[in-house]
C-alpha cells in the first residue's frame, strides 16, 4: 500500500557543450538527477527508458528539433512536462508550442534561479502525476480503499491496520469529522484475508430510536404496524464481514445495552421472533468525541466502552499531516476532473503552499470539496494577505507580502527548519536563504523546543 515513489529525473537535451555543461551542473547541484544528451533522437530513447522523467530541451537541435521531440514525447505520454529553451527569435514559436501542450519555455540566456524555478514546478507536477498513477494501479490491483499519504503518522496507522486486520478483533476508531473513519474501517475489512461477508455501515446518530432496533437487528412480518414482510438487520447482513457503527455516541442507553449483549453473546434476535441467530462479524465503532468523558457524564455505558475498546485507532487530523496535502489534493482534483469531465487545472507550488498553510477543520473531506471547487473554477485561492490600509500597495508589494507570509507559515509548521521549509515550498535552499534575507525573516524565531532538542 505504501509504494516507494521513483525519483523524477530530468532528460536534458542541448547541443551546445558549454550551455549543456553549465545547466547540467546547475540542476545537479540543486539535487536533481540529470540525463544530459546532445540530440532529440537520444532524448526519445531516454524517454522510453525513464517513464518518470521530465524533458528540458532546446528548440533548435541537429536532426529532429525540440518541437519534434515534444510532439513524440507527448504522444507517448500526454502528461509528460516538456520545457522548451528558446533563443530570442523563437519566443513566438515557443508560445505557440505552449498552446500545443508544452509545459513552459525559458528564453536564453536564463539565470540559474529561473531554470530551477521552472524545473522545480515541472518536477513537482510530474511527481504528483506519477503518484496518482501508482495509486490508481494500487486501487485496481487491490480493489480496496486508498489510504493516501506517506507522513509518519499515516505510515504508523497503516502498519497498525496491517497488524490487526486479520485478527477479527473489534475496533474503536477515534477521529475528527471528515478525517476518514469509514475509509479506515473499510481498509480493516478489505485487508482481512479471512473476510467472506459484506461491509455494512450504519450511522447511529442518523436514525430515530423507534427505527433503530429494527434496522440493526431486523424484524419478522407483523412484528409491528408497518412490518409487512421480514427484514434482515444490519448485524445479520454483516455476518462473515464487518459492521461499521459510525457516531456510536449517538446510540441511546437502551440500545447500548442491547448492543453490549450481542457483542458478548454474538447472537441476535429479530423483532417479533424468539429464535436466536448466531452472527460472526467484526464490529468497528467510530466516534469523534471522548467516550470516556461521556461515560463519566452518564450518557455512555462504561461496560460497552471497554467492550468496544479492544483495539483503538486514532486517525490524525489533516493539520497533523500537512505533508500529505499535495498528494491528497492532486488525487481529489484528478478524480473531480474525471467525474466532471473537466481538464485538470495547473496545480502551482503557491497553491500547494497555501493549502498546506490552512487549518482544515473539516479535514480530508473539506480538502476534497476544495479540490472539486478548484477543478470547477470556483476556488478563490491563494487568498490575499492582510496589508495595512495606510500603505500604498502595488502589485509587487502584494506579492512580497504574500511571499513573506507563506515562508513564515511554512517555517512555523517545520519548527524553523530551513531545509525542510525549502523542500515544502519547492525552492532551492540558496533561493530560500535569499528570500529570508530579503524579507528579514529569522528562522530561529520559529524553532520549537522539539526541533532544537
Amino acid at each position: 500500500m505504501n509504494q516507494h515513489l521513483p525519483d523524477i529525473k530530468i532528460i536534458y537535451v542541448e547541443d551546445s557543450d558549454d550551455v549543456r555543461f553549465a545547466c547540467e551542473q546547475t540542476m545537479a547541484l540543486a539535487g536533481y538527477q540529470v540525463i544530459a544528451l546532445t540530440n532529440a533522437e537520444q532524448g526519445l530513447q531516454a524517454i522510453e527508458r525513464e517513464p518518470y522523467a521530465i524533458v528540458v530541451t532546446d528548440i533548435r537541435l541537429p536532426g529532429l528539433s525540440g518541437l519534434d521531440l515534444m510532439k513524440h514525447a507527448r504522444e507517448r505520454d500526454s502528461d509528460l512536462p516538456v520545457i522548451l529553451i528558446t533563443g530570442h527569435g523563437d519566443v513566438e514559436m515557443a508560445v505557440e508550442a505552449m498552446r500545443n501542450g508544452a509545459y513552459d519555455f525559458i528564453e536564453k540566456p536564463c539565470s540559474s534561479e529561473k531554470l530551477l524555478e521552472v524545473v522545480g514546478r515541472a518536477v513537482e507536477k510530474r511527481r504528483l502525476v506519477v503518484e496518482n498513477r501508482l495509486l490508481k494501479n494500487t486501487l485496481q490491483q487491490e480493489k480496496g480503499p486508498l489510504l493516501i499519504g506517506r507522513s509518519p503518522v499515516m505510515n504508523a496507522l497503516r502498519d497498525m491496520l496491517m497488524r490487526i486486520s486479520g485478527t477479527g478483533a473489534d475496533v474503536l476508531i477515534h477521529g475528527e469529522t471528515g478525517s476518514g473513519k469509514e475509509v479506515v474501517a473499510r481498509a480493516l475489512h478489505h485487508w482481512n484475508n479471512a473476510t467472506r461477508g459484506h461491509f455494512v455501515a450504519l450511522n447511529c446518530a442518523g436514525l430515530p430510536e423507534s427505527l433503530f432496533e429494527s434496522e440493526i437487528f431486523g424484524h419478522e412480518q407483523g412484528a409491528f404496524t408497518g412490518a409487512v414482510k421480514r427484514r434482515i438487520g444490519k448485524f445479520e447482513h454483516a455476518d462473515g464481514g464487518t459492521l461499521f457503527l459510525d457516531e456510536i455516541e449517538g446510540m441511546s442507553l437502551a440500545m447500548q445495552a442491547k448492543l453490549l449483549r450481542v457483542l458478548q453473546e454474538r447472537t441476535i434476535e429479530r423483532l417479533g421472533a424468539n429464535q436466536l441467530i448466531p452472527v460472526n462479524c467484526r464490529v468497528v465503532a467510530a466516534t469523534k468525541v471522548d467516550l470516556l468523558k461521556l461515560c463519566e457524564q452518564g450518557s455512555f455505558r462504561l461496560d460497552l466502552y471497554y467492550r468496544l475498546n479492544v483495539v483503538t485507532l486514532r486517525i490524525p487530523p489533516l493539520r497533523e499531516r500537512r505533508e500529505d496535502i499535495p498528494e491528497l489534493f492532486y488525487w481529489f482534483a484528478s478524480q473531480a476532473a474525471q467525474n466532471y469531465h473537466q481538464p485538470l487545472p495547473e496545480i502551482s507550488p503557491i497553491l500547494l503552499a497555501w493549502l498546506q498553510a490552512q487549518n482544515w477543520p473539516g479535514n480530508v473531506r473539506e480538502l476534497k470539496h476544495t479540490a472539486e471547487r478548484f477543478v470547477l473554477g470556483l476556488l478563490s485561492a491563494p487568498q490575499s494577505v492582510a496589508i495595512n490600509q495606510q500603505e500604498e500597495c502595488g502589485l509587487n508589494a502584494c506579492i512580497d507580502a504574500f511571499e513573506k507570509k507563506l515562508i513564515e507559515d511554512m517555517l512555523r509548521q517545520t519548527g524553523g527548519q530551513v531545509s525542510l521549509t525549502a523542500r515544502q515550498l519547492m525552492l532551492p535552499r540558496k533561493t530560500l536563504y535569499d528570500k529570508l534575507n530579503k524579507h528579514q525573516i529569522n528562522p530561529q524565531v520559529f524553532r520549537t523546543a522539539e526541533s532544537t532538542s
